[in-house]
């Protein structure tokens, strides 16, 4: 179910959910902070919602099902230590609480989902269609055994997620949003400001002489740990993955050719598609089939004996499909076995005899060898380098079993470590990004995670490759002195005093347009020419930064200001007006922010409703049984 949570409406194990208003709901709990009130029951309950006991086990199979699909996500191994502070176990707790609230009150109200309410469900999901486009019962069992469920399981969690959302969905049925916050978010977002400005830069405040040996002492000791030293660690890695010992030039034209003529008509070719149209009889109508056949070899057309049974063309048209895609497989085989044009004689349907005509027939299409040669190379290539890694990483363990070091390993199996330095970002001594450096993020956090002399686990890289690594030396992180940082202290201080005296400059202009000079004449003393935007925007204006912008929208009209224009320049404007023009409903504005402003609303009363739920059922936690179930006891 929480798997589902995550893609609700996208997958058919999201519909089990109650919508993003019930995803809003998981986190509730948490925020209200229920407490340790539970008493009087044994290790095997976690929590009592109403007079619902949630099992330690029901739980703990939540709680793994979460976690696994997180280390599935982040491809690496993920403790309970570290779940818990990420407050895993409260979030799949509160899910299993909302749901026993939800479900109690569902109970309580006689909501109920009919067996055809069921059925319909599960034959219109898409998810559950094979080759002819309906319901596939086969498809349907493969889903259900991949989700690890049986079909009883499977009904009670449909029948549970429809109940609990007819319940939330009455909750904000025919939900109207109050007016005044529209009309404020229309204001917000129309609102026109006319402004003058200018833009000083460096120029204005001339060159910044060099700091005196206190001036630049002074700023370093008050800036200290920004010139910290990290933590450096010098290691050996290799890595034999796929892509590293992957050499398409060595995949020869006749392997190649090979490959694509095994594979191009699925994989490179475009299949035979076919604009049919169709007149389906009622069972039993044989002899009216033959008879509007009998017409259209007469000359009549198609088209028009299909009106005559109260059909339009829209009725008929099956669309430009494959052969796979008709729903009707014997109305498929006749539309594909007669010429363009022509009309199928009466074919024995699935639901009474059919007539087809193949309106329009589109050939099948291969992409020739040269369009696709270099991508076959490349996976030759992969595919051959891929059983090589499997026996590069055979010989290296085994090497390393005996008591060999990675270099030694790596020599014996014929190839070249690689020694790197470097901080836990992969940042060399001079500052500069590591490059071609396998699996770097996942590296370093464990070359981060280790010691000097430690039997290190594997990594496994993207591609199904390996990286192995050893830790040789630690230099531990530790305050640099003036003389190592010396032109960077001195570069930062200058860029200090640079926007400082930039600042103080900008804002004396800005006093003397409060005081009554005009823009022009401040901005031709200042030796740059003033310019005008009358149509600024909360949203963004070219001429304008968005700090810029944020701070004119923040002064009355009539007031002078300076705000950052670029990280180098700053603007000095006056807010000459402001229009917003009269409320609209239809405006484009409103329409795109509708939907969130809408969704805060059900989020807010979907959690009261919730809190009132907790109010009135009463909900009690043993934390010491949740602490239990997740192993909080195990140290891990």
């Amino acid at each position: 179910m929480l798997d589902g949570m995550r893609k609700a409406a996208q997958t058919w194990l999201g519909k089990l959910v109650v919508t993003i208003l019930f995803g809003f709901l998981i986190v509730s709990f948490a925020v209200w902070g229920i407490g340790d009130i539970f008493r009087g029951f044994g290790q095997g309950k976690v929590a009592r919602a109403g007079s619902v006991d949630i099992s330690a086990e029901e739980f703990r199979y939540e709680y793994q099902t979460q976690l696994q699909r997180f280390q599935q996500m982040t491809r690496q191994a993920i403790t309970n230590q570290q779940a818990r502070a990420f407050g895993l176990d409260q979030q799949v707790l509160g899910q299993l609480i909302t749901e026993a609230l939800l479900d109690q009150r569902a109970k309580e109200l006689g909501l109920a989902m009919s067996e055809e309410s069921m059925r319909q469900a599960v034959f219109k999901d898409p998810n559950f269609f094979g080759p002819t486009g309906s319901y596939d019962r086969t498809v349907f069992l493969d889903k259900l055994r991949n989700a690890g469920m049986d079909e009883k399981r499977y009904a009670q969690k449909l029948r549970a997620s429809y109940l609990r959302q007819e319940l939330t969905g009455s909750l904000i049925a025919g939900l109207k949003l109050p007016q005044a916050m529209l009309e404020s978010v229309f204001r917000y977002a129309n609102e026109t400001r006319s402004v003058e400005f200018f833009v000083i830069g460096p120029a204005a405040v001339g060159e910044i002489a060099a700091p005196t040996q206190d001036e630049l002492a002074k700023y370093f000791e008050q800036n200290k740990s920004s010139y910290r030293s990290p933590e450096y660690r010098k290691f050996v890695t290799l890595a034999a993955t796929p892509a590293t010992m992957s050499d398409p030039s060595k995949v020869s034209d006749a392997d190649v050719s090979a490959i694509y003529e095994r594979v191009k008509a699925q994989r490179f070719g475009t299949p035979e598609m076919r604009q049919a149209f169709q007149i389906v009889f009622k069972p039993g109508e044989d002899k009216e089939a033959a008879a509007a056949l009998a017409k259209i070899k007469g000359g009549a057309k198609f088209e028009d004996v299909a009106a005559e049974r109260g059909l339009k063309p829209s009725d008929i048209d099956l669309g430009l499909i494959t052969l796979d895609k008709f729903a009707d497989p014997a109305v498929g085989k006749a539309a594909f076995a007669i010429k363009e044009g022509e009309t199928s004689d009466v074919v024995a349907g699935r639901f009474g005899p059919v007539l087809v005509r193949a309106e329009k027939v589109q050939p099948a299409t291969v992409k020739p060898l040269e369009e696709v040669a270099d991508i076959l190379r490349k996976e030759i290539a992969a595919q051959r380098a891929a059983e090589a890694v499997q026996k590069i990483h055979t010989q290296i363990e085994d090497q390393r079993t005996s008591g060999k070091v990675l270099e030694e390993a790596a020599k014996a199996a014929g190839l070249t470590v690689r020694t790197v330095e470097a901080d836990a970002q992969g940042r060399d001594k001079s500052g500069a990004p590591l490059k071609d450096l396998i699996e770097a993020e996942q590296l370093l956090k464990a070359v981060f995670a280790s010691d000097i002399g430690v039997d290190n686990d594997t990594l496994q890289s993207q591609d199904r490759g390996y990286v192995w690594f050893e830790v040789a030396a630690i230099e531990p992180a530790r305050d640099r002195t003036l003389d190592e940082v010396r032109a960077q202290v001195e570069a930062a201080w200058k860029a200090d005093q640079l926007a400082s005296r930039l600042r103080e400059k900008a804002e004396a202009f800005a006093k003397e347009v409060e005081a009554g000079k005009s823009i022009e004449d401040v901005a031709k003393a200042a030796g740059v020419t003033a310019d005008h935007a009358p149509d600024v925007k909360r949203s963004g204006h070219p001429k304008l930064s968005a700090g810029a912008i944020e701070r004119m929208f923040s002064i009355p009209v009539g007031k002078a200001a300076t705000a950052l224009a670029s990280a180098t320049d700053r603007i000095v404007f006056k807010v000459l007006d402001s229009a917003t023009p009269p409320f609209d409903a239809d405006n484009e504005t409103v329409k795109a922010i509708l939907p969130q402003i809408e969704r805060a609303f059900s989020e807010d009363i979907g959690n009261q409703y919730l809190a009132q739920l907790q109010k009135e059922e009463g909900v009690a936690i043993n934390q010491a049984a949740v602490r239990n179930a997740t192993g909080a006891t195990e140290g891990n």
